[in-house]
């Protein structure tokens, strides 16, 4: 089997200059093309799987083991713990590596990165092929236990190696100069009060960071602790922030969101605000390889390919997903009676009830009764008892708001009828605290963040970005979402290295541990997953004139 693996890597490096013609050939187009596709599918340009020996001699296809899996989007690598997938980039493998990184010593993110990963000289076109091949580095060590072997011809050997002096070369547009850009995205008809409490903690956190680069270079104390955090370059950096605002109808939102970009290509958005639309700017942000971090937005994309947006939740269909999980976890309770569904026709109704829909289908076969009520029709409360008792569901789900209590009140007054009846508690708004007695005993609801008695523990933190003004000046709800916004840009920067690239921006978001913030319950993070928080609890109005809300599940997760 040596032999075997000794002969490709000859013939393969025989052959590398004829190869690395022949990619010299393509047009830097074809490059990023294949290139791109072998790295982060495992295809070959050809269209067929990769091949590759992992963990010793087994043989499988690289669609399974692919170069993005360990070494990220951005090819600069991994830090778990003290384990360390290093960077796969032309600009980083073709430099000599050594023990510490000069001038950034004591710098923690720096030092983890440099400390576990050995000294070795710069890779050569000759010596990363034969790395790739048969995974043996430029000392002579082995990375076979933990890096698969590929099997590539020369030509697409040198392709691979080609992408990847292109992959993270040049930082990205918005970080020249000593700068770093950032816009939020402004759609106006947003609740004013709402816009404000947003941009107090994101335009703090910039002032804040400007005033430390400024306080550094003028005082050698503030420097150094600063650089112990830091590091020199993000130090050194300023920062700016813009508002982007969006006018008129959304189809006319991309020609505006172009000007802005022309006239200042930002690094990334922070947050974003808006009370309906949000998906022009999810796919300009698609075409321009633009990160938008957690825009306060109740109908984000729903999709498994987007990367660049990363959005808090789910939104309003969470609440629907979550119903349909918690409810279909005692589907064997029905005995196969029927759920009845009422929706409002309206984008929140909808919203929740293809939400609940999709993931009831997935779950179990129980069958839905589905009615919708026409957008100005109210909830006849003698109609729907009449369902009711005909029907006799296990149970009533209601997608609608404040015009729904009196119709929900007259259903928990059924005596004859001892289902579960659901609604959205965040529909409900203020209404909810003050839901009669007799509702409150029958009525469970979804609340997608954490209790308001448990959030309390936060408010200090929400308060260090308010200079002195009252919390209940704000929004807390938008107030809390720009905060996560805020920690979640310092965390990602200080793990950096000063390496200015997108991607390299959200592969470290992904690789956040699960974080506790004010209002989620929990907020978890993965590589490629775009919804923060994964959960949703459901919860009934316990009693007394100053009520709270108790929970009847745990944190009902996807």
């Amino acid at each position: 089997m040596i032999l075997r693996w000794s002969l490709m890597v000859a013939l393969l490096l025989l052959f590398a200059g004829a190869g690395l013609t022949f990619a010299a050939e393509l047009t830097p187009e074809q490059i990023k093309t294949f290139g791109e596709r072998m790295y982060r599918e495992g295809v070959l340009p050809n269209g067929e799987p990769m091949q590759a020996f992992a963990a010793g001699e087994i043989q499988v296809e690289a669609t399974s083991f692919t170069c993005i899996s360990c070494h990220l989007r951005s090819g600069l690598g991994a830090i778990e713990g003290s384990i360390i997938t290093p960077p796969a980039t032309g600009k980083i493998l073709y430099e000599e590596r050594t023990i510490s990184i000069k001038g950034n010593e004591f710098v923690p993110s720096y030092h983890s990165y440099a400390v576990y990963l050995p000294p070795r000289p710069a890779y050569t076109d000759e010596t990363l092929a034969r790395m790739i091949a048969s995974g043996v580095d430029p000392n002579g060590r082995s990375t076979m236990k933990l890096m698969p072997r590929y099997q590539l011809n020369d030509e697409d050997m040198a392709i691979l190696i080609a992408y990847l002096k292109t992959l993270s070369n040049e930082f990205s547009v918005g970080s020249e100069k000593g700068m770093l850009h950032f816009a939020t995205v402004i759609v106006e008809g947003a609740d004013p009060a709402r816009v404000e409490s947003m941009m107090v903690p994101l335009q703090f956190s910039v002032d804040r960071k400007n005033s430390l680069a400024t306080a550094s270079a003028n005082n050698d104390r503030v420097a150094r602790m600063a650089y112990n955090m830091l590091g020199p370059d993000l130090l050194a950096r300023r920062f700016t922030l813009e508002r982007w605002v969006l006018k008129g109808s959304p189809d006319t939102w991309r020609a505006q969101l172009e000007d802005y970009y022309r006239k200042n290509p930002v690094f990334a958005l922070l947050g974003g605000i808006s009370d309906g639309e949000w998906e022009p700017v999810h796919r300009f942000c698609e075409d321009k390889q633009l990160p938008d971090i957690f825009p306060q937005v109740n109908y984000p994309v729903i999709d498994n390919h987007s990367w660049y947006t990363i959005y808090l939740s789910r939104g309003i269909r969470q609440e629907g997903e979550a119903a349909a999980r918690y409810l279909a976890g005692m589907s064997d309770l029905f005995k196969g009676k029927k759920v009845l569904q009422i929706s409002r026709d309206s984008k929140r109704g909808r919203t929740l009830r293809d939400g609940f829909n999709q993931v009831w289908k997935q779950k179990t076969s129980a069958p839905i009764i589905d009615i919708t009520l026409a957008s100005d029709a109210e909830l006849n409360k003698q109609q729907l008892g009449k369902i009711i008792k005909k029907q006799q569901p296990a149970v009533v789900v209601v997608w609608d708001g404040q015009r729904s209590l009196p119709a929900l009140e007259s259903v928990a007054k059924i005596s004859a009828w001892k289902g579960l009846l659901l609604t959205s508690g965040s529909w409900l708004g203020d209404e909810l605290w003050t839901l009669p007695d007799n509702l409150r005993k029958k009525l469970y609801m979804t609340w997608p963040y954490r209790l308001p008695q448990e959030n309390g523990r936060f408010d200090l933190s929400l308060k260090r970005v308010l200079s002195g003004r009252p919390l209940d000046m704000f929004n807390v709800e938008a107030l809390s979402k720009a905060y996560i916004a805020n920690e979640v840009l310092g965390k990602a920067l200080t793990e950096m290295r000063g390496e200015y690239y997108r991607d390299f921006f959200l592969d470290n978001i992904d690789m956040l541990d699960d974080t506790y913030f004010p209002l989620y319950e929990r907020l978890s993070f993965g590589q490629g997953q775009r919804y923060a928080s994964k959960g949703c609890f459901i919860v009934q109005l316990g009693k007394g004139e100053n009520p709270q809300l108790e929970r009847r599940s745990e944190w009902v997760t996807r």
